[in-house]
């Protein structure tokens, strides 16, 4: 039966987006195109049809480009339009200074992605010319034909929840050079310290012994050997509060006390590599501190949106897993749906067909990259702790037809965790295991089927 008649729910989407394109960008008001850049800015006022009604180049900052929009303004209306629509790249911080400008002038303002603005350069003359004037024109084009984008809108709130989270995605990326740092050196001098415990930088204790040790004698270990175990463990205990913890595992220190006698390793870098060790340690707990103060901030910012109750209500999710999640999605209410946002984390199902052929289905990865990263951690506690989530990979890692490897179903279950974290924000109802399994469509006696 033919369905030629019909209007699929990606063209509703798609018509309704365009819709609210094209009341920001009226064919009653000119298009500003901007290529902005440090200390020049080059401004073209162009038609719908990309004619040039005007150019100029101004050589200010971008705080200054205040007095370009009013030119741009008077030349558009000299030619009768009734407004004007600025336009630019997403190019570092500056256009968010032009948006600011173009809102207090009571001008509609919209982006125009740089990857789509490379491809219209290389279809403009099939050469790969780049100039400002060109940029300029090539954007304002895009931006007639409604090739661009409505930015996140301002808000206080979500905007300190973003910069937390950029903070605290430095502080881990840290984090973890300064962990690899100390196990290739402990691997190349001192290898029986890492088998003191079964996960040693997830331990308090063992970084506790681990800075006593280093602390008195390097890489000598005499001193340490001459002090013994009872006054070092009471030691590890002064210094495990230092690091954090309350009370320390004494199996651990046990075994890094016996493991002082070990030689194996490269002994004559023992000294000079331990000593290093000694300042990472020193920098680790440091980081680990500042990162613990951000993540505070970060609960203390859902808090002040009200979202740390409805967020932590799935089960494995905590606060500051979906602090890290909002702070690359921004407001969920900005989205139009649940897959809108999957697809802004660049793991919705790509389709390949064409006529009989049927080609593999893979995740587009073209979206924000931190997002990704951020629901897929997200999903190690949920995969434990949800039982929706847990029986989503099982089923499948284990069914007959289609089966999926474990990285594919962890990122189908993180496309599932968007989904249901946008559905809980934006309805404003906690988690519900069956509304989460069936969907609120499912009629009851599917359910029970």
């Amino acid at each position: 039966m033919s369905k030629a008649s019909q209007i699929s729910r990606g063209d509703k989407s798609r018509n309704a987006r365009l819709g609210r394109l094209r009341e920001l960008v009226p064919t009653t008001s000119a298009i500003v195109g901007i290529d902005l850049a440090d200390a020049k800015q080059m401004v073209v006022v162009c038609d719908h049809d990309s004619r040039v009604l005007a150019r100029k180049t101004f050589r200010v900052r971008a705080w200054d480009l205040g007095s370009a929009l009013d030119w741009a303004a008077e030349k558009a209306a000299k030619v009768g339009f009734a407004g004007v629509t600025v336009a630019c790249e997403p190019t570092g911080h500056r256009w968010r200074i032009l948006g600011q400008l173009a809102a207090e002038r009571g001008m509609a303002f919209v982006c125009v992605q740089p990857l789509i603005s490379a491809w219209a350069r290389r279809g403009e003359d099939l050469t790969s010319d780049k100039t400002d004037e060109k940029d300029a024109v090539i954007i304002a084009r895009l931006t007639a034909q409604l090739r661009c984008y409505v930015p996140e809108p301002v808000d206080e709130t979500w905007g300190r929840l973003r910069h937390l989270g950029a903070r605290r995605e430095r502080l881990v990326v840290e984090l973890t050079a300064q962990i690899q740092q100390v196990r290739d050196l402990l691997e190349c001098v001192w290898p029986a310290a890492l088998t003191a415990a079964n996960y040693p930088f997830r331990s308090t204790t063992w970084a506790a012994t681990m800075t006593v040790i280093l602390d008195r004698d390097g890489g000598d270990f005499a001193r340490t050997k001459r002090l013994g175990l009872k006054r070092l463990e009471n030691q590890v205990r002064k210094e495990v509060i230092r690091w954090g913890g309350e009370k320390p595992t004494l199996r651990i220190t046990r075994n890094m006390f016996v493991a002082l006698e070990d030689r194996a390793g490269v002994i004559a870098h023992r000294r000079g590599a331990l000593e290093r060790v000694e300042f990472v340690l020193a920098d680790w707990r440091e980081t680990r501190q500042r990162r613990l103060e951000v993540e505070q901030r970060m609960v203390a910012v859902l808090d002040e949106l009200g979202l740390t109750e409805l967020i932590t209500s799935i089960p494995g999710l905590g606060a500051v897993g979906a602090a890290t999640i909002l702070a690359e999605t921004g407001d969920p209410h900005r989205f139009t749906s649940a897959r809108a946002l999957v697809k802004h984390a660049g793991l919705a199902p790509r389709e390949r067909s064409s006529g009989t052929f049927v080609g593999r289905t893979r995740v587009t990865g073209q979206g924000r990259p931190g997002l990704r990263l951020a629901a897929w951690r997200g999903i190690w506690g949920t995969l434990r702790a949800n039982p929706v989530h847990a029986a989503r990979y099982t089923y499948l890692t284990t069914r007959e037809h289609n089966r999926l490897k474990p990285t594919q179903a962890q990122a189908a279950v993180a496309a599932a965790l968007l989904r249901q974290l946008y559905a809980v924000i934006v309805a404003g109802r906690r988690w519900d295991p069956d509304v989460a399994t069936f969907g609120l469509r499912r009629r009851p006696v599917e359910v029970a089927a």
